[in-house]
């Protein structure tokens, strides 16, 4: 299974040198039942753009939380295996929710598949974004335009080679 993990520039550097994203349990995000429902298509790869996103407000919610990384947000695209990842039933529908997965295991970084990272020039938009999500979260429109503005900015895919030279932007 595919799964959509947040993190921060200075998590994947973390990530680098331990070999792992983490332990378990840990947030992702994922094509779950209620995703499919909500965006009410059958195209995997418009799906899988859908968790992607998810995961990226995900980071997005990290950022807001660390001050001092890199305003770029970070999703890291990892295999897991099939069970290995769980949806919690009594938040499955809810919006805040969707695509959201428990992943139990350990997630070697191995695993991965890609890295998705904002470009150097989204970083104002990101930062901006941060800043405005405790805002938004609290029902303001023109916070919430601050903060849907950083999704104008498409994350660039990286291949996992090419963690190093990423983490090396901190």
């Amino acid at each position: 299974m595919r799964v959509y993990v947040p993190v921060t520039l200075p998590a994947l550097a973390e990530a680098y040198k331990t070999g792992e994203l983490g332990t378990g349990p840990l947030v992702a995000y994922a094509v779950t039942p209620a995703l499919r429902e909500w965006y009410l298509s059958e195209d995997i790869e418009e799906l899988e753009y859908a968790a992607l996103g998810r995961a990226a407000l995900a980071s997005l919610r990290l950022l807001a939380a660390d001050p001092d990384a890199v305003r770029r947000r970070v999703v890291v695209a990892v295999d897991v295996p099939d069970g290995a990842a769980s949806v919690d039933p009594d938040r499955a529908l809810e919006p805040a929710a969707l695509g959201e997965v428990t992943v139990r295991v350990a997630v070697p970084l191995a695993k991965a598949a890609s890295v998705h990272v904002d470009a150097e020039d989204a970083e104002p938009d990101v930062a901006a974004a941060a800043d405005a999500l405790e805002a938004a979260d609290g029902g303001d429109d023109d916070a919430q335009f601050v903060v849907d503005g950083a999704d104008d900015h498409e994350l660039l895919w990286y291949a996992t080679q090419e963690i190093p030279n990423l983490v090396g932007l901190r």
